[in-house]
């Protein structure tokens, strides 16, 4: 018995590209089938951020699929790039808008004659938004940032990772990636390093260029990031805050009002005082303070004591002057800064290692936090 033809569009309808995490049907990538009894042909037109953008996994889902449909014994599929339209509109299903369906008659009409206008996805998202920040800089914050994200994706989480620090932008070196974002029409879509997907400035301007912007700039900077990148749905957004207490962490307060706070610092008593002003910041544009990591707590000699370099008591004295936990002390270890410096976070090189637990521990430690909440967003309040 020949294969049905409605199974086989509803098996393709299934697939979900598996770097764009939508339905290839929704994105226009089915171009086309063809099928003659027991044979099925899928002319695939494929959205490619950049060249060389990974397509096999997707040509073996969708062999899979249509293999799976009763009375399919032969699938063959052919691939070409989308054309210029073509990439327009699956940009308008990334940015959910409608998308066309090959599959299905559409009527041009019924189109809008302009794009919707951008929204921030995460305002109204079930994505947890951690914002780590300190008070000063030099204190390893993008490195709590980066190992963080890291262990959360391990932990099974989709993470995504914003590098808000304008000025200072580290995360692209942290994690290894060396390439910008790709681009289908308007849309960016982000590297994945490690598991988590990453933008940054670094990804627009040289290792040795100045950013010097004012505060609306940078503003302007931090929504694009947000809304002209294809995130999909993560479960955990890290942003990593420039030190202090500038324009950037009062963007953050308008364009991520659920954020929750994590406050690096160091042991020694300066970087403590240092870092409650982050703190209070926090509290001054209504960002709850979830808990402090104190970060090179000490380090571990070749004699197995540990030497307490810069201190002790930093992390738990601002804890609690804060009134939260301290999340996890990290170990000053050189593997750590190595790993920063050649884009092999010490999570991932070295998951064994005290460093490595401790984060770990530190995003089993936020995961118990996460807020137990039930978002509605169809519901108004007017």
């Amino acid at each position: 018995m020949p294969a049905d033809d409605s199974q086989v569009r509803a098996a393709l309808r299934a697939v979900e590209d598996p770097e764009l995490g939508l339905s290839i049907v929704d994105l226009g990538e089915v171009a086309g089938v063809e099928q003659a009894g027991d044979r099925v042909v899928v002319h695939l037109a494929l959205a490619l951020p950049e060249e060389g953008w990974p397509s096999e996994p997707l040509l073996r889902r969708v062999e899979a699929a249509v293999g799976a449909v009763p009375g399919v014994t032969n699938v063959e599929v052919d691939r070409r790039a989308m054309t210029e339209a073509e990439a327009v509109d699956a940009a308008r299903a990334l940015k959910g808008e409608a998308a066309p369906n090959p599959l299905a008659v559409v009527d041009a009409s019924a189109r809008p004659a302009a794009p919707a206008p951008r929204r921030n996805p995460f305002t109204d998202a079930s994505t947890r938004i951690l914002a780590v920040a300190s008070g000063k800089g030099g204190v390893g914050k993008s490195s709590v940032s980066t190992n963080l994200a890291v262990a959360l994706a391990q932990r099974g989480r989709r993470v995504a990772a914003v590098d808000a620090d304008v000025w200072g932008f580290s995360l692209p070196r942290m994690f290894g990636v060396d390439h910008p974002p790709g681009v289908i029409d308007d849309v960016i879509i982000p590297p994945r390093a490690h598991g988590v997907q990453l933008v940054s400035m670094g990804f627009f301007a040289r290792d040795d260029q100045a950013v010097i912007w004012r505060g609306p700039m940078l503003h302007k900077a931090l929504e694009q990031f947000l809304t002209d990148v294809h995130w999909g749905e993560p479960d955990v957004l890290v942003v990593d805050l420039p030190p202090g207490t500038g324009d950037v962490a009062l963007s953050v307060a308008q364009l991520l009002p659920g954020a929750e706070v994590i406050v690096v610092t160091t042991p020694q008593p300066a970087a403590q005082r240092v870092a409650q002003r982050s703190a209070a910041m926090a509290e001054r544009v209504n960002l709850a303070v979830i808990g402090v990591v104190e970060n090179m707590s000490w380090f571990l000699g070749d004699d197995g004591k540990r030497y307490e370099i810069f201190g002790a008591g930093g992390g738990q004295e601002l804890a609690d002057s804060l009134r939260v936990p301290l999340l996890g002390q990290i170990p000053l270890v050189s593997a750590l800064r190595v790993g920063g410096d050649v884009g092999n976070p010490i999570t991932v090189s070295e998951p064994d290692s005290l460093a490595a637990q401790a984060f770990v521990a530190l995003a089993e430690q936020v995961d118990t936090l996460a807020p137990r909440r039930i978002r509605h967003p169809e519901l108004r309040i007017s």
